[in-house]
């Protein structure tokens, strides 16, 4: 027989039934309210970055867009420097020195990095990629990355000096380009006689990293150096680095080179080039583009080459170009290391490549279909970037440079004769090593 059960007894199982309920029912609306005002609060993670005011537009309006699509919980604030690098690393430099730098990514021209990695500034990135994904990109891109064995900087854009040429007057004239400097001499002479052009050779002669980054090359050509990093001897005073001034000097004696080239940056150069008086143009892969450009009297007048050399010796190209590395600083390591991973990507590099016509880092995008079609002379530029030479990755390089600036336009402008000024230069030089070495 089924016994009923009493009001009362209903009761009190249903309030067994509903304590555990009701503690199941407040557990789970807590956690639910404190995962949405989670969610509601949080915010995504702000990486700042660096660079010159130019570079920041084709930035923000590709690569950085499509970053933080893949990525919502990543945001990029570009802050917008000076045009002049050397005021950028100025900026840079004083973040770092007041302790807490803003910056969490850094974008830095080659030549920082040394100074940068030496003071314990950046993240030592060389355990976070393979040496097999390194193989990827430009060997002396790479390089540049380095200090003293560790990788600091992943490349982001190459640069090289190259020499510009006029195709068309070589032609008509009947010369092969110039293999060394020999050469360059007698073709610009040769020229000049024939009234096709007012002047020979133009190279970037004021007292300015420019002129360092030009006489790297010089020097090269005839096998010489400026500071041995690994030994840290100084070549100054050699006699392949006199020859290298003689060189230069010789340009200008022979009329071969105008008087005021001591006093020309890029620019001097590369509109007096443009303009359609000079055979041979010393500059950057940036000339490219605007000597082509509609209404430029040399349009497809132009080729380019690597730098000439002495005879029986290799030509050098200085390596410019910019990379990214991460601030020891910052509380966000992972999120900006993912950032460099796709801005140094094939993907990426291609898509900003096309957009703002930069050189790639990455060595499959010179012969790549779709950006050759575009700049076809990108396969050529990539025999230039293969003879690519580094100013001397050393922590002092700027004080260094300075050095060599200082007594190079003293020789070259006869303020003092080569030999006087590459021995002060030589010993000037070994004593900032000995004592910051």
């Amino acid at each position: 027989m089924l016994h009923r059960q009493t009001p009362k007894l209903k009761s009190k199982i249903f309030a067994k039934l509903k304590l555990p309920i009701i503690v199941f029912l407040a557990i789970f609306l807590g956690l639910l309210f404190r995962l949405i005002t989670l969610a509601q609060t949080q915010q995504p993670v702000v990486l700042n970055l660096l660079m010159t005011a130019p570079d920041a537009q084709p930035w923000r309006e590709g690569i950085v867009r499509n970053f933080e699509e893949k990525n919502p919980g990543i945001r990029i604030n570009i802050v917008e420097g000076p045009n002049a690098t050397n005021l950028l690393e100025d900026l840079y430099t004083s973040a770092f020195i007041l302790g807490d730098s803003p910056y969490d990514l850094v974008n830095m021209d080659v030549i920082w990095t040394p100074k940068f990695a030496a003071a314990g500034w950046l993240l030592d990135l060389t355990d976070r990629i393979k040496e097999t994904e390194l193989a990827a990109f430009s060997q002396k891109d790479v390089e540049g990355g380095r200090y003293e064995g560790r990788l600091y900087r992943i490349p982001m854009r190459s640069d090289v000096g190259m020499l510009y040429y006029r195709q068309d007057l070589l032609q008509q004239a009947g010369f092969n380009p110039p293999e060394t400097f020999t050469d360059l001499i007698k073709i610009s002479q040769a020229l000049q006689q024939k009234d096709k052009i007012n002047w020979g050779y133009l190279w970037q002669g004021r007292q300015y990293e420019g002129a360092a980054a030009m006489f790297v090359e010089v020097l090269e050509g005839f096998n010489g150096y400026w500071v041995n990093p690994e030994t840290l001897e100084v070549g100054l005073d050699k006699p392949e680095t006199l020859k290298a001034i003689a060189f230069l000097k010789d340009t200008i004696q022979k009329g071969i080179s105008p008087p005021g080239v001591t006093t020309y940056i890029e620019e001097d150069t590369r509109r007096i080039f443009q303009s359609g008086q000079v055979a041979f143009l010393r500059s950057w892969p940036y000339v490219w583009p605007l000597a082509n450009a509609e209404g430029s009297p040399i349009r497809g007048k132009i080729a380019i080459k690597p730098m000439v050399s002495a005879s029986g010796q290799s030509g050098g190209a200085c390596l410019g170009g910019w990379g990214l590395g991460i601030s020891k600083s910052t509380r966000h390591p992972e999120e900006a290391w993912k950032a460099i991973q796709y801005f140094t990507s094939e993907e990426a590099q291609r898509q900003f490549i096309l957009k703002a016509g930069f050189v790639p880092s990455r060595r499959s995008l010179f012969t790549d279909p779709q950006i050759v079609s575009k700049y076809p002379h990108y396969p050529q530029l990539l025999e230039v970037v293969d003879q690519a030479v580094l100013r001397p990755p050393i922590a002092q390089y700027a004080q260094a440079s300075d050095i060599l600036q200082r007594y190079l336009s003293a020789a070259l402008t006869n303020r003092m004769t080569p030999e006087t000024a590459m021995k002060a230069a030589a010993e000037e030089t070994r004593r900032l090593l000995e004592i910051r070495g």
